[in-house]
Order: structure tokens, then sequence, then C-alpha cells
């Protein structure tokens, strides 16, 4: 009877060690697993903000070329007058002698995704930026001459002139809050971006936000 009792006593005793082991095995095997995945999660993260960024930079691109269209159709409807805030935009203009306005830009289009403030910035006709952007798409397009847009009154009246292409090969350097400093009022013929980071994809070659103009003097 004793000698059975203590066999009983010893089998428990392994079979309690056994699941001790199994626990052990099976925490050491989460660790692991965790470790795993946390080593993987890391390697993607760059490649997450990258395509997170990618996207409100197409965003950016649609609703700064809705912009552009609209700078066209208020150009249009006012007979040849440019708009001097983006409230103009949003809330429309009489157009062909109506009395009715008719809205030429959507408030989301009206946000710029890319800068923390949501505001575009306004780009004066003829300022230096339109110069540096009109050589930018030149160069993007070797160097041809048919890249204004098809609105020839508009073109006539705002396109800037160059007298020959030179690629630097810099980036601008001055910050958009300097650039904003110069465009803050006053009839504007494009806007940009008040971002001045470096882009994951390009506008035209041009590989940071804030030299990036959306402008329907060149689409």
């Amino acid at each position: 009877m004793h000698t059975l009792k203590h066999n009983r006593t010893a089998g428990a005793l392994r079979r309690s060690h056994a699941r001790r082991g199994e626990k052990g095995y099976t925490l050491v095997a989460l660790l692991a697993l965790m470790t795993i995945l946390a080593l993987i999660m890391l390697a993607a993260a760059p490649g997450i903000r990258q395509q997170a960024q990618r996207e409100k930079e197409k965003e950016a691109i649609f609703r700064g070329e809705e912009v552009a269209e609209a700078i066209r159709l208020y150009f249009n409807c006012t007979n040849g007058q440019l708009p001097t805030s983006m409230d103009q935009l949003v809330e429309g203009v009489p157009c062909r002698g109506g009395a009715k306005k008719v809205q030429v830009l959507r408030s989301e289009a009206a946000i710029d995704p890319l800068s923390s403030s949501g505001e575009w910035r306004l780009i004066k006709p003829r300022g230096r930026e339109m110069i540096d952007f009109k050589r930018a798409v030149m160069e993007f397009a070797h160097a041809q001459t048919d890249l204004r847009t098809t609105d020839q009154r508009l073109a006539q009246q705002f396109d800037v002139q160059i007298a020959g292409i030179v690629n630097t090969g810099s980036k601008d350097s001055t910050p958009a809050a300097d650039l904003d400093a110069e465009n803050s009022t006053g009839p504007f013929i494009g806007v940009a971006s008040r971002s001045s980071r470096d882009s994951v994809i390009t506008y035209y070659g041009i590989d940071h936000h804030s030299g990036w103009i959306f402008t329907p003097l060149y689409r």
C-alpha cells in the first residue's frame, strides 16, 4: 500500500514537471514569435510611412490641378480678372452675365493635404517662382515650347518669358514661410504647398513639395 501511494505521488510529480516544462517551452515560443513580428513591423514601418506620404502627394496633385482649373474658369467668367483669395473660388462667380454664382472649386480642393495648416500658398503671376517652375517644366519636357495652356488669352496676359534654360541641379532653398510672406496678398495665378519636405513622387521632375506649382498656365 505504501509503495502504491509512493508511485502515485512520484507519477503526479513527473506530470507536474512535464506540464511546467511544456508551459516554459510555450512561453519561449511565444516570446520568439513576438520578437519576429516586432522585427517585421520595424522593417515595414518606413515603407508604410512612404506609402502614406505617396497617397497624400497624389491627393495634393489632384486638388492642386482642381485649383488650377478653377483659376482658369474664374479668369474667363470675370473677363480677365484673377482671384485674390481661395474663398472667391469656393464661393463661386457669376458667369456669362448671369446673376447666379457658379461654384468653380469644391471646398475640399481648397485644402492643402501636405501642410499642417491646410492652407495653400498663393503664387503671384510673373514672380520668380513662376519662372523657376516654367524652367523646370521645360527641362522635364526636353525644352518643348508647346507647354502653355490652350487658353491663349490667359497665356498672352500672364505667361512668363525665359531667355534660356539653365539647370543648376539644386532645389529652391527658400523656406515656404518666406515665400508665403511674398505672396500673401493680391491676385494669384496658381497655388503651391506650404510644405518644404522632399517628395516621394515627382511633379514635372520636381522632388520637393514647395516647388510644385499648380497653375492653368502650364498643364
